[in-house]
C-alpha cells in the first residue's frame, strides 16, 4: 500500500512558489495588496495542487472572529419561512449583517430542558446572536455574553441590547379601539404549546410562560383599554394559520360567543376569519377580527392591525449585533393602529 499523500498547505504552496506564507494569505484575504498578476499565479497553483483556500475554523481562531450572526427563531426553523414577518425581519437582518461582511446562521431555540439544543447552541461559532423575543427569555444567553457573544433582544427588556415596539402600547390601541366599538365580549387568541393537541384556555396570569412576554404585555394594554369586558384567553398551538382557526372554532361553538377576536399575529388572525366565514359569519359585521403586524396580506384581508416596521427592525438589530459602537443600545420604533373592514360595531343579541 503506497503512502498518504500530504495535505496541501499554506506553506506548501509557498514553497512551490517561491513565495512567503504571508504573500499566499494575502491572496485570499487581502488581494488588495497583491498585484493582479500574483495573485492569479498563486491561485492558478493552488488549484493545480488541489488547494482549496484557508481554513475557515483556523481563520475564526487566529482572528477570534467567525463573522457570521445567529439568528434564534422561537419555533422550528421551517416556520420561519412561513411566517411574512419573520421574513420581513431576516430580510432587515441580512441587508446590515452583509454590509459587515458577515453572514447569517439561523439557530432553533432550545426547548424547556432541552440540554442538547442548549449546549450547541452555547458553542455555536458565532460573533452575535438575534433573538426574536427577549434577551432574557431564553436560557443560556449570560453564557454566550461571558464568551463574548453580543446578544440583541427584538422585544425591550429592562437591561441589554433590544430592537423592539411597545407592546403594552399595542394592546392599549387595539383595546381603545374595541372599546370605542362597544365590545364587552373578548377571545385573546396567542400562540403556544399544545399539551394534549387541542386549545385550551389560558389565565391571565399564565399568558407570559405560554405564549412569552410580548404577549403578556399587549395582554396588559388591552385590559388597560376594556377594563369592564369579559377577556377569554385561548392557545391553539405554534402554526399560526391553523392555530388561529382551531381557537377561533374553540371561541365561537358556544352559546355565548364574543363579539371580537384578538389575535396575537396576522396569521392567527387570517386563521381566525376563514373559521369565521366557515361558520356562515362575516368579520367586521358579526364578529370584529384583529391581528398584530400589518403584514401583505393583512390589507387584502381588510384585516385591521398593528402596524410595525419589521423590516427596519432587523435592520437595526443587525447593526446593533454586527457594531459594538453602534451608540444607540436600546431602540424602540414606532407602531400604528391601522383600522379596515375586520373591525365594526359590536352587534347587538
Amino acid at each position: 500500500m503506497g503512502a498518504t499523500a500530504s495535505p496541501v498547505t499554506m506553506r506548501t504552496l509557498a514553497e512551490k512558489l517561491g513565495v512567503s506564507v504571508t504573500t499566499v494569505s494575502n491572496a485570499y484575504s487581502k488581494p488588495d495588496r497583491l498585484s493582479p498578476e500574483l495573485r492569479g499565479q498563486i491561485l492558478a497553483t493552488a488549484k493545480e495542487l488541489g488547494y482549496c483556500g484557508p481554513s475557515a475554523a483556523g481563520r475564526a481562531l487566529r482572528s477570534g472572529r467567525t463573522d457570521v450572526c445567529g439568528f434564534l427563531f422561537g419555533g422550528e426553523i421551517a416556520d420561519a419561512f412561513a411566517d411574512p414577518y419573520t421574513i420581513a425581519f431576516l430580510a432587515g437582518l441580512s441587508e446590515s449583517v452583509e454590509r459587515f461582511g458577515a453572514s447569517v446562521l439561523l439557530l432553533r431555540a432550545p426547548g424547556e430542558g432541552d440540554d442538547d439544543e442548549l449546549q450547541l447552541l452555547q458553542r455555536a461559532a458565532i460573533d452575535a446572536l438575534v433573538i426574536c423575543s427577549s434577551t432574557t427569555e431564553h436560557p443560556g444567553m449570560e453564557l454566550l455574553v461571558q464568551r463574548g457573544v453580543r446578544v440583541v433582544g427584538a422585544q425591550q427588556a429592562a437591561e441589554g441590547d433590544w430592537v423592539a415596539v411597545n407592546d403594552e402600547k399595542a394592546g392599549r390601541l387595539i383595546g381603545k379601539h374595541l372599546a370605542k366599538l362597544g365590545h364587552r365580549r373578548v377571545t385573546v387568541v396567542v400562540p403556544g404549546e399544545l399539551p394534549d393537541e387541542e386549545p385550551f384556555e389560558v389565565a391571565p396570569e399564565e399568558i407570559g410562560a405560554v405564549a412569552g412576554a410580548f404577549a403578556a404585555e399587549r395582554f396588559r394594554g388591552l385590559r388597560e383599554k376594556l377594563p369592564d369586558a369579559e377577556l377569554r384567553i385561548v392557545c391553539a398551538g405554534w402554526r399560526p394559520k391553523q392555530a388561529g382557526r382551531a381557537a377561533a372554532g374553540f371561541a365561537l361553538d358556544v352559546q355565548d360567543r364574543p363579539t371580537a377576536i384578538v389575535a396575537m399575529s396576522d396569521l392567527l388572525a387570517l386563521g381566525v376569519a376563514d373559521a369565521v366565514r366557515e361558520r356562515g359569519l362575516r368579520p367586521g359585521r358579526d364578529i370584529s377580527i384583529t391581528g398584530f403586524d400589518d403584514i401583505p396580506d393583512a390589507a387584502a384581508a381588510g384585516l385591521t392591525t398593528i402596524r410595525q416596521p419589521a423590516t427596519d427592525k432587523g435592520r437595526l438589530a443587525g447593526r446593533l449585533a454586527m457594531d459594538p459602537d453602534y451608540p444607540q443600545r436600546q431602540i424602540t420604533l414606532p407602531i400604528e393602529l391601522v383600522v379596515r373592514s375586520s373591525t365594526g360595531p359590536a352587534p347587538k343579541r
